[in-house]
């Protein structure tokens, strides 16, 4: 992300420079730190100062100092290209693991953001989009193969990391009961998982896909997997998707080794490499090859406004779930595409900002809505809210739904004194880009209560139908969609 000021020019040394030779920018973050019953208290925090309690948060216990400064220089770096990610909610980082844990500063994460001071890695002459896990065990993993769709620059390859070692071991069982819970939670549906296998494995040996006997849909990635069960059952259950599963008589084990998604740097081998007298900089080059380390040197006024480095299109802010935030860069480019096409079709502005929340439950989409699970998207407020990404991409329909919603944001205002068939009907018909045919048969336009209180998946498919088709007959009439009704 770019800095809170203009940067002009980057400068690299060879040797870390010390605190008094930089000139770097000022640049004070605006952290939200999670309350315990809900919502975030907003704090500014000085970028070092920040630096020093992530590096608490998120070291491997007892590292030695070179550990501790190659994850500033990668903590730097991650704030820097992340900065503004939580600007839907008016801060620019949390301080939970959907972006750094933060805890109190010691004295040793102290010394090792002082000596690392304005170090980050540069690509392209701007922080890197990087990433850094727990433990790979035993293996780094490229990004799409955890984030399907995100991109996978030579900086972050998939390779035997033999500082790992394949810790921590680890197992664990989890009953029937419980990952129905934890899948129906995700978005999955059916009253029984009656098998759960492996199915497909990754490049890296992790678990690609499995099968889901029961529900629907009837397959899930181990990435979502591991994330639907921790998100429910808690994280400590799935450590990540290294493992390999055994059916019991009311449960399934797993057995696995590592522990993150394993992406990027390897805290616990980054402390296994300092052990070994690496410095930073050799640990860095060996989890970031390619990549500069640099000082971000001052060239500006520190006043001039924050804005990220990897900004997301003009007027389009996302809110993602943690483990979902690797998909940041192809959701923002679906919506830009999806918001610019319609305003194309329908031949209106794009809205100047729009907001899309997927949550990470489906109990989380319905209480924010006020609808049911099923109805995937709804529009509150001027914010488009989403159930969880997972099952929406699994299902296929993700592009769909986000222009179904931005149909409604862009035409509502005109129709809102129509029945709500022509509402719904407008968002089903321009959200189907493959099919704007006209009906053949001719059904009863739906009523009211059963687009706005359906009763079931099937009832409001259903109505969707009707109202599509009602629509679609008065558009090969000949009426405009503002005529419509």
């Amino acid at each position: 992300m770019k800095l809170a000021l203009a940067l002009a020019c980057l400068v690299a040394l060879g040797a870390p420079p010390s605190p008094a030779a930089l000139t770097t920018v000022s640049t004070d973050l605006r952290v939200g730190i999670a309350r315990p019953g809900g919502g975030y208290t907003i704090t500014t925090m000085p970028l070092e100062a920040y630096v020093a309690r992530v590096v608490a948060g998120e070291a491997a216990r007892d590292s030695q100092p070179a550990a501790l400064e190659a994850l500033a220089i990668a903590v730097r770096t991650f704030a820097l290209a992340n900065r503004g990610r939580h600007r839907a909610d008016g801060f620019d980082l949390c301080d939970q693991t959907h972006c750094q844990v933060v805890r109190a500063a010691t004295a040793a994460t102290a010394r090792a953001a002082e000596r690392t001071a304005g170090r980050v890695l540069l690509h392209d002459g701007a922080p890197a989009s990087i990433y850094f896990t727990a433990s790979c065990g035993g293996r780094t993993e490229i990004p799409s193969a955890v984030w399907p769709g995100a991109q996978d620059p030579p900086f972050l390859p998939s390779k035997p990391d033999a500082a790992c070692g394949g810790a921590p071991l680890w197992t664990a069982e989890l009953a029937d009961g419980d990952l129905l819970h934890a899948l129906q939670a995700a978005g999955f549906r059916g009253d029984r998982l009656r098998d759960l296998r492996i199915v497909a494995h990754d490049k890296s040996g992790r678990v690609a896909r499995l099968s889901l006997g029961g529900l629907t849909p009837n397959e899930i990635s181990g990435q979502d997997l591991r994330v639907a069960v921790g998100r429910t059952l808690g994280w400590q259950h799935i450590k990540s998707t290294a493992f390999e599963l055994k059916r019991m008589r009311a449960a399934y084990r797993f057995a696995g080794h590592g522990s993150g998604h394993g992406v990027g740097l390897c805290v616990i081998g980054s402390a296994h490499l300092a052990v070994e007298g690496k410095t930073a900089d050799e640990i860095l080059g060996r989890y970031f090859p390619g990549l500069e380390i640099a000082p971000l040197v001052r060239l500006a006024a520190a006043s001039a406004p924050a804005a990220p480095a990897r900004a997301a299109p003009a007027g389009v802010l996302v809110s993602l779930p943690d483990e979902d935030e690797g998909e940041r860069a192809s959701v923002d480019e679906e919506a830009r595409r999806a918001r610019d096409d319609l305003a194309r079709t329908l031949g209106v502005p794009a809205p100047s900002r729009i907001t899309l929340r997927f949550h990470p439950t489906t109990d989380s989409f319905e209480v924010a809505t006020g609808q049911p699970w099923f109805t995937a998207g709804a529009v509150v407020n001027g914010e488009l809210h989403f159930t969880p990404l997972a099952v929406l991409r699994t299902r296929g329909v993700l592009a769909r739904t986000i222009r179904h919603e931005l149909v409604h944001v862009m035409t509502d205002a005109v129709l809102a004194r129509r029945p709500l068939w022509v509402r719904e009907g407008a968002a089903v018909y321009f959200s189907d880009t493959a099919d704007q045919a006209p009906p053949q048969t001719r059904a009863a336009c739906p009523t009211d209560a059963e687009l706005a209180h359906p009763v079931s998946v099937g009832a409001l498919s259903n109505a969707d139908a009707r109202a599509r088709a009602c629509f679609a007959r008065q558009i090969a009439a000949g009426k405009t969609w503002r005529d419509v009704g």
